[in-house]
């Protein structure tokens, strides 16, 4: 099936992607941000699929501004819901791919500590993957 994104798709779905590694980021502000970012990132630019060659384009249109924690999700989680849609009404599979990538760079950012994740990091997680479902 052959899938056709706009720029404007493209941007949701790097906004997406990238404000939940962004977010999982936050919710960490009292362990290791840096360290959640970094794995998140690495995850994400690890894709495969269409949606793998999405993420990895250099471009300057993922804008995540927010100046809380709450002003990040409320640009990041609807835009997963978004991106799931978008995906899913033109190729299923890449709707899945797309999930599994998210995911997975959520997992890799909650792992950034030995340790079990915080409250905070753990409740991100579920709101990330609500968001991804409910589309």
């Amino acid at each position: 099936m052959s899938i056709a994104l706009t720029e404007q798709d493209k941007t949701t779905l790097r906004t997406a992607a990238y404000g939940a590694v962004s977010l999982m980021s936050a919710a960490d502000a009292a362990g290791k941000p840096h360290k959640a970012a970094t794995a998140g990132s690495i995850a994400l630019a690890s894709a495969t699929g269409l949606v793998g060659h999405i993420l990895a384009e250099k471009t300057r249109d993922i804008n995540l501004n927010g100046k809380s924690v709450a002003a990040l999700a409320d640009q990041v989680l609807p835009s997963l819901t978004v991106a799931m849609s978008l995906l899913k009404q033109q190729d299923p599979a890449e709707a899945d791919n797309f999930r599994r990538a998210v995911i997975v760079a959520v997992e890799a950012a909650t792992r950034a500590h030995r340790d079990r994740p915080s409250p905070t990091v753990a409740d991100m997680n579920r709101k990330i993957t609500e968001a991804l479902d409910s589309a």
